[in-house]
């Protein structure tokens, strides 16, 4: 077994690199490399036109990049995505194998683990390594209401996926030697055949990788009065998400929900407009670094969570902020 310690780049459907990959390689090269003995990190390229990337991780200190290339990757069909990093494992045999979470990751890397037999602990909001080398890392448990500490328990192959926005990514340039594998993918390990491919675009972040999110709760109203929650996350740059009960509602589109039911943020600044709090939205959000809350019940639960609350009616709440926000801002 070699001692490298790998990411597996989160390749987006247009080709791009997402930024929890750069946060993994920033975690992996100041939480473990230093700890483990002749240890090198690399990173892992698995797609179709990915080889001109390998130049990006090295930005983020990858020595070296094993680089899939393959037309039956293409469509990021689960199975054809497991054959290739559990054959890629079994070659090289690194020590840890870590990746960012996504519904993706979500779906292949607990395949990749039982077909190599590696341990998996799933989106982990901090890496380190125990005395005897072994992976230990932090995850939230209960609905994000505590922090659970876990370790393996042998140090053969760890694999993990980090939750976006748990480490702040930094540059460390290196220019890292690639290595072009040549495992065979053929159509019949691609287990999802992908008919039509339909994407949105928008000037917004994407809600799962943002640093600012704000979202609105049922409290709006109508769809109509949701367009404040666009306004307002557009002039703070955020991305927007809601409620379960706003989506139900019809105010914004499922895409947009944020909870137990839809999609789970780590961002450095959560505005709730209108939302009270339910544990089911919490364990959602409840990582984010600071909570701002807009509610007029004063016993809505999200006070009990938030960092900072305004109780008060948002419509009458909202526009003078917004207002005060652009002052500043000019």
């Amino acid at each position: 077994m070699s001692n490298e310690i790998w990411v597996v780049a989160n390749v987006k459907l247009d080709g791009g690199i997402r930024k929890v990959t750069y946060e993994a390689l920033t975690s992996a090269r100041k939480n473990l490399v230093p700890k483990l003995d002749g240890s090198q990190l690399c990173g892992v390229l698995i797609g179709h036109g990915v080889s001109d990337k390998a130049s990006e991780l090295g930005k983020f200190g990858a020595e070296k990049v094993y680089v899939i290339e393959n037309e039956n990757l293409k469509d990021q069909s689960p199975g054809a995505y497991t054959k290739a990093l559990s054959e890629l494992v079994k070659k090289h045999q690194p020590k840890i194998v870590l990746s960012g979470n996504s519904s993706f990751t979500e779906d292949y890397f607990p395949r990749v683990a039982s077909r190599i037999g590696a341990g998996l602990a799933m989106d982990a909001i901090n890496i380190d390594l125990t005395d005897d080398k072994r992976l230990k890392l932090d995850r939230y448990s209960h609905s994000s209401r505590a922090i659970s500490s876990q370790e393996f328990h042998d140090s053969e192959t760890m694999m993990a996926t980090v939750r976006p926005n748990s480490f702040k990514e930094e540059e460390a340039s290196a220019s890292p030697e690639v290595v072009n594998e040549d495992i065979e993918i053929t159509p019949e390990d691609v287990d999802l055949k992908v008919i039509e491919l339909k994407t949105k675009t928008s000037d917004r972040p994407e809600l799962t990788e943002a640093e600012r999110v704000v979202s609105g709760g049922r409290g709006l109203g109508s769809e109509e009065n949701f367009q404040m929650v666009y306004d307002f996350a557009d002039l703070l740059g955020a991305a927007v998400g809601a409620s379960r009960a706003a989506v139900d509602a019809g105010y914004c589109p499922y895409e947009l929900q944020v909870g137990q039911t839809g999609k789970a943020v780590s961002p450095v600044l959560y505005v709730a407009i209108a939302i009270s709090g339910a544990i089911q939205h919490f364990s959602g959000m409840g990582s984010s670094k600071v909570i701002v809350a807009i509610n007029k019940d004063p016993d809505a639960p999200i006070f009990q969570k938030c960092d900072y609350g305004i109780c008060g009616d948002l419509f009458e709440v909202l526009p003078p902020l917004t207002e005060e926000i652009k002052k500043a801002l000019n």
